[in-house]
């Protein structure tokens, strides 16, 4: 347990590890309810409940957990996310987030790199953030070429379908 860890050899051996994953600075218990904006750095895991805001200060290590008993009603600006209860507002995870069997968001999560397990449910958009994103965002899908297409009638008139109106 004190000597050698076991999770410390994948980083003398060159791979990548995350510690602030396993490192809890700050707990908020199960009896505990906090009304007010929440700011804080390293690690935090919640089991009770907080209403108003959870943010990292600008520790890109910063993680949020939150239980199966916990809750969080308000936006979260944290760069790492563990949920496995629930948050009633946006999620802004901009490195991971990991969604387990029993999350709940109601609201959009932004994310870099998710992992969801089967179970887990988000009532909103989820939209990604990563390297690459405006390209994504810029090319068309092909259902929206036919939605906004343009077609020409018998007379050689130009209509629009579906959004886009141009002169006929």
């Amino acid at each position: 347990m004190w000597g050698n860890d076991s999770k410390d050899e994948p980083a003398r051996s060159g791979k990548a590890t995350n510690k602030a994953a396993s490192t809890v600075d700050t707990l908020i218990g199960r009896q505990s309810e906090i009304t007010g904006d929440v700011r804080f750095a390293g690690g935090l895991h919640v089991d009770g409940k907080i209403k108003g805001k959870v943010m990292a200060d600008s520790d890109k290590n910063a993680v949020l957990s939150v239980s199966e008993s916990g809750a969080v009603e308000g936006d979260v600006r944290v760069p790492h996310v563990v949920l496995n209860g629930c948050v009633e507002g946006d999620v802004h995870a901009s490195q991971r987030i990991t969604l387990s069997a029993k999350a709940r968001v109601n609201g959009n999560v932004y994310y870099k790199l998710i992992e969801m397990t089967g179970g887990a449910m988000v009532n909103g958009q989820m939209v990604y953030e990563g390297e690459g994103a405006e390209k994504v965002a810029a090319i068309p899908h092909k259902q929206d070429e036919a939605k906004t297409g343009t077609t020409t009638g018998e007379s050689g008139k130009t209509a629009a379908i579906g959004g886009a109106r141009e002169k006929v």
